[in-house]
């Protein structure tokens, strides 16, 4: 039964991130050949200009390094400038998404889809002006081939040394292109 649950797990995210993948090689195979052999690794498609920085090789390595990566990137103290380029260097280029959901006071659920830019554009002012530390508390961590996924459940704080003021899970999806681990949608 477990082997099964596990195997239906792996079809439902090789499915979730299949589009992805598809869009994104058809992204590619309109490049001109020459273009494709001398693109780095960490360019972003055509579509986008910006190329991605290169990450830090302790950051990609494993799902684990790359799990603490982002969980470390968005946290420190008031007044403290993040690394966004750091934090941009840890997704997927292209097509990777953050797709935050919750309830509002009356109990709805909503739910939304940024790109890592965006959540810059939203976050930056605010994690530097509060202070905030998001860690995880506990992961449940499933590798199939190049796919991981992990759930992971999060506590957050404004000083290291507070009570959390909000607990949560957020639900990773990482892909390994042969070279290093990427953050597909959280």
């Amino acid at each position: 039964m477990k082997t099964t649950i596990f195997r239906l797990l792996s079809l439902t995210l090789t499915i979730a991130i299949l589009p992805a993948i598809v869009v994104c090689q058809t992204q590619n195979k309109s490049a001109a050949p020459s273009a494709q052999a001398s693109a780095p690794a960490q360019t972003a498609p055509a579509a986008q200009a910006k190329p991605v920085p290169e990450a830090r090789p302790g950051d990609v390595d494993t799902v684990e390094h790359l799990l603490a990566a982002v969980y470390d990137v968005i946290s420190g103290p008031a007044g403290q400038p993040r690394d966004w380029d750091r934090f941009r260097s840890l997704f997927y280029p292209g097509i990777a998404r953050l797709m935050p959901s919750g309830r509002n006071a009356a109990g709805e659920v909503s739910a939304r889809s940024l790109t890592p830019e965006e959540y810059v554009g939203r976050a930056s002012a605010a994690l530097s002006k509060d202070g905030f530390y998001e860690s995880a508390v506990a992961n449940r961590i499933e590798v199939w081939d190049h796919i991981a996924h992990v759930w992971s459940a999060y506590e957050s704080r404004r000083n290291k040394d507070e009570k959390p003021f909000a607990r949560g899970i957020n639900s990773f999806q990482f892909i390994h292109d042969g070279k290093r681990w990427w953050v597909v949608t959280i």
